[in-house]
């Protein structure tokens, strides 16, 4: 594990704990279950210096294929969305519930845009695979709720929980992938059991990350006490699901443990973990796995919310107008996972162990 100097510091407010990350977005960059039918609609097109959209001739004709770097304007050292829900209710009660329409339609806009889901152990590992021409997203939800995923009388996830309707957008789009990671505690998804619902959610492609056992605030602890509650989170991973491997954290209420590097490898009550990416609650999007700027320690995700919702400016319809318009440079993907792709005249280089991997243009 390569822990990187760059490690966000978390900052509280009043009600929420944020991290101030607008810099670092800014700066940084300048679950398996494939649908088959119809080919995969075209990624929005790309920006020119103007900010005008190419024509739609100027495209790649088959955007999927791994053709030329420039010719899908490939950016795979760009910004990845890394987006954070945990209510999918009717009425919500806080910033980070949302309505289930709400959700919907942000699927659907990630849809439109080009975007295909990959897990957060996907994206941490640097081990994305996409179609060239697509961008990333990683859909990543906490506090294992039921509202995020229950299973009807008839086996299958309730139709408006956020899992039913993932799948549900993923229908209507092909080539949209219902991939997700799903943060857990102890006594997670209760409607339907731990145990049954992790072996549903692993069995059917999507990561089942680590969340602490009891939600602890593993910075106000001792460091043998945050182990403690990592350790004990896999566990209850591990019972349910044996063959599962657990790779991803999220540090609830985005504090790290002192010191921050607990929070991807540590021991207790004879439970090891190493963890590829530790992931934080906080306001902008995430470098990319092969850039220099990715720290494991602390990845940003952003709060999923509206363009009115309270803090709008850190929220999801924000961030993904500035990676859509380009304020922000986006990932987007030249079609081979076994090359990094970028526009040599970018800011962002690639890390030191992608540097063979690595093909500027």
């Amino acid at each position: 594990m390569h822990l990187r100097r760059s490690r966000p510091v978390p900052l509280r407010r009043p009600g929420l704990v944020v991290l101030s990350l607008l810099t670092l977005a800014a700066s940084a960059v300048s679950c398996a279950e494939s649908r088959g039918g119809a080919p995969p609609p075209e990624p929005s097109a790309p920006k020119t210096a103007s900010g005008r959209q190419d024509s739609p001739s100027a495209r790649p004709e088959h955007p999927s294929r791994p053709n030329s770097p420039a010719s899908v304007h490939a950016n795979e050292l760009g910004a990845v969305p890394v987006l954070m829900y945990h209510q999918i209710v009717d009425k919500p009660r806080s910033a980070y519930d949302r309505r289930p329409a709400d959700f919907r339609a942000e699927l659907e806009r990630l849809a439109k845009e080009g975007y295909v889901p990959v897990t957060a152990g996907a994206y941490s590992a640097g081990k994305i695979d996409i179609p060239a021409g697509r961008h990333p997203v990683v859909l990543t939800f906490d506090d294992s709720t039921d509202s995020q995923f229950a299973l009807g009388d008839d086996g299958r996830p309730v139709a408006d929980s956020a899992v039913g309707i993932l799948r549900d957008v993923a229908r209507r789009h092909p080539g949209f992938k219902p991939a997700a990671t799903l943060f857990v505690n102890g006594g997670a998804f209760p409607a339907t059991g731990t145990k049954k619902a992790l072996r549903w959610l692993h069995g059917h492609g999507f990561e089942v990350g680590n969340h602490t056992r009891d939600h602890a605030n593993l910075r106000d602890i001792p460091a043998g006490e945050a182990q403690h509650q990592i350790a004990a989170g896999q566990r209850v991973i591990e019972e349910s699901v044996p063959d599962a491997k657990v790779t991803s954290l999220a540090l609830p209420f985005g504090v790290q443990p002192n010191p921050p590097g607990l929070d991807v490898k540590g021991a207790a009550d004879g439970e090891r973990y190493a963890y590829d990416g530790a992931y934080l609650v906080g306001a902008g999007p995430a470098p990319s796995p092969y850039a220099t700027a990715f720290d494991p320690v602390g990845i940003p995700r952003i709060r999923s919310a509206g363009a009115h919702d309270q803090d709008a400016q850190f929220g999801s319809a924000h961030w993904l107008d500035e990676l859509r318009d380009g304020a922000v440079a986006r990932y987007t993907s030249d079609g081979d996972p076994d090359r990094v792709s970028y526009p040599e005249s970018g800011s962002a280089r690639p890390a030191k162990e992608f540097r063979e991997r690595a093909k500027p243009y």
